[in-house]
C-alpha cells in the first residue's frame, strides 16, 4: 500500500517524535483538522488524509445509506485501506508514539481501524463517534489510551451508543476517558483540552 493511497497533507515534526493522524468529518478535507492537530501536539509529524468517498460532493471515509446506517461492506474496505495507509506512514517516520484523532465520520473510521488493529495506535481521541453496531475488537486494547468526547444532546450520536462504545472498549482492556458536554455535535473547549491532555500525557509518559 502506498503512502499516497489517500490524498493527504503532511506537516513534518521533530525527527523521532510522535506521529499524529487526523481524520476529518463529513464534508471536511485534509485541511479541516491539520492546524488543530498541530496545536494539540506541537512537535509531532501530522498526517491528515481526505476521505475517498463522495456523498453528494461531501468527502467521507466510507459509504452509508442513511444517517447512522452504514454500508458495512464499504466500511470493511475502508478500514483495511486506512490501516495499511497508517502502517506505511509509521514505517516511513519511525515515530516515538502513534497518536490519532478523528471527528464524526473521521472518528468512526478511526474507531473501526482501532477495532481491527488494536496495536496500531498508542492513543486515540474519538470526537463524537457513532458506532451503531457492536464492536468486534480483534485482540486486546491493554495499554492503549482512548478518549471519547460527546454531547449529551447530540442529534447525530445518541448518548446511549456513546456509552455502549465506552463499555465495549473498557471490556477490551483500553484505558478509557469519556468527556461529555451538554450540547450537540459541535466541538467545545473542554473536549479540546481533554485531547490535549491525552496526547501530552502519553508523550510525556513515553519520554520519562
Amino acid at each position: 500500500m502506498s503512502k499516497d493511497a489517500y490524498i493527504h497533507k503532511v506537516l513534518p515534526g521533530e525527527p523521532g517524535g510522535p506521529l499524529v493522524f487526523a481524520f476529518h468529518g463529513t464534508g471536511g478535507d485534509e485541511n479541516q483538522l491539520l492546524g488543530f492537530a498541530r496545536e494539540l501536539a506541537p512537535g509531532a509529524t501530522i498526517v491528515s488524509p481526505r476521505g475517498d468517498v463522495s456523498e453528494m460532493g461531501a468527502a467521507r471515509f466510507f459509504r452509508r445509506t442513511g444517517e447512522g446506517v452504514y454500508d458495512m461492506e464499504d466500511l470493511a474496505r475502508a478500514t483495511g485501506k486506512m490501516a495499511e495507509f497508517v502502517k506505511t506512514h509509521v514505517a516511513a517516520v519511525e515515530p516515538s508514539q502513534v497518536l490519532a484523532l478523528g471527528y464524526s465520520n473521521g472518528a468512526n473510521i478511526l474507531a473501526s481501524v482501532l477495532f481491527a488493529e488494536p496495536d496500531l495506535f498508542d492513543a486515540v481521541a474519538l470526537m463524537h463517534p457513532l458506532i451503531p453496531f457492536a464492536p468486534d475488537v480483534k485482540g486486546s486494547l491493554c495499554g492503549r489510551h482512548v478518549l471519547i468526547t460527546a454531547g449529551r444532546r447530540d442529534p447525530i450520536c445518541p448518548p446511549d451508543l456513546t456509552s455502549r462504545l465506552d463499555a465495549c472498549l473498557r471490556q477490551a482492556g483500553a484505558d478509557i476517558s469519556l468527556e461529555w458536554h451538554d450540547g450537540g455535535h459541535e466541538v467545545r473547549p473542554n473536549e479540546i483540552e481533554a485531547v490535549k491532555s491525552l496526547f501530552a500525557g502519553v508523550t510525556k509518559g513515553a519520554a520519562a
